[in-house]
């Protein structure tokens, strides 16, 4: 390979981290707002998670394309090849990140005018806590007294969820995007150490999934209504197939670092 070709290689190549970088921001917001909307039942913030999912998808076809064109026009080699391919594989995996937070933000627009459960305002106010942008008493006292001017006191098919930890869910998903970011980071710095770190992290989340879960699931045995906990079950679900597509972003790094293939298994409880 001459030093115009390797150059012109390495130009491209750059170009493709560049992409995936800009894709993973893309994403990482994306799940952000979805929380952010759900905790506010924001209909608008989600619609716009949605619409957003498109631009999502179009840089995954760009960087699928251009991969291609790296593949026939330079034919790389050894970890050039390898880089080629994961580039390609983080694509996929980012846009089906982006489809999860885009269904997370789909579940919030079916809460519309539905009563907002004190569990969910707690959620707001733990949220409110780690931003650390307003008193979480202030917080608390204003969403209560939305709650009791808009909904009155919970009775029939309204009862609050009794048995959900809604504050799982923002811990979830701060979990899923702290898992994306070192992913991305990983494969950026082509560090295979770090990427299997990132095992251990999806199985954490695993555990938070299968605690809500089984929340939900007492939650839906004992009250008649049943349609809040269930899209919160889903709403968790979205979030830990995250966890599992930022492991498949790990395993693709450690294959173009070491050119070894390898599966995390998880060790269920």
């Amino acid at each position: 390979m001459t030093q115009l070709t390797r150059a012109l290689l390495d130009s491209e190549l750059n170009e493709l981290n560049q992409s995936i970088l800009a894709m993973g921001s893309m994403v990482d917001a994306a799940i952000g707002n979805a929380i952010e909307a759900l905790l506010a039942v924001d209909i608008a913030q989600a619609q716009a998670v949605i619409t957003g999912d498109a631009e999502v998808n179009r840089l995954r076809f760009h960087i699928e394309e251009r991969a291609y064109i790296i593949l026939a026009t330079q034919q790389p080699m050894a970890r050039d090849l390898r880089t080629v391919i994961t580039a390609m594989h983080m694509a996929i995996e980012l846009e089906r990140i982006g489809d999860h937070a885009a269904g997370i933000a789909r579940i919030v627009t079916r809460l519309e005018g539905m009563p907002l459960p004190l569990l969910l305002v707690e959620a707001q106010v733990a949220l409110q806590e780690e931003q650390g942008d307003e008193s979480s008493e202030e917080v608390m006292d204003t969403l209560l007294d939305d709650e009791a001017g808009d909904h009155g006191p919970a009775q029939g098919k309204d009862v609050v969820p009794k048995r959900l930890k809604l504050t799982r869910l923002p811990k979830m998903a701060k979990r899923a995007r702290d898992m994306l970011g070192r992913a991305i980071a990983a494969y950026m710095e082509r560090d295979a150490d770090k990427a299997m770190a990132i095992v251990k992290r999806d199985r954490k989340l695993n555990r938070q999934y299968r605690k809500f879960f089984a929340e939900a699931m007492a939650e839906l045995s004992s009250q008649s209504v049943v349609e809040i906990p269930t899209y919160l079950l889903w709403i968790a679900h979205n979030l830990e197939r995250i966890g599992d597509r930022t492991t498949n972003m790990a395993e693709r790094t450690v294959f173009m670092v070491t050119a070894q293939y390898t599966e995390v298994l998880e060790e269920y409880e």
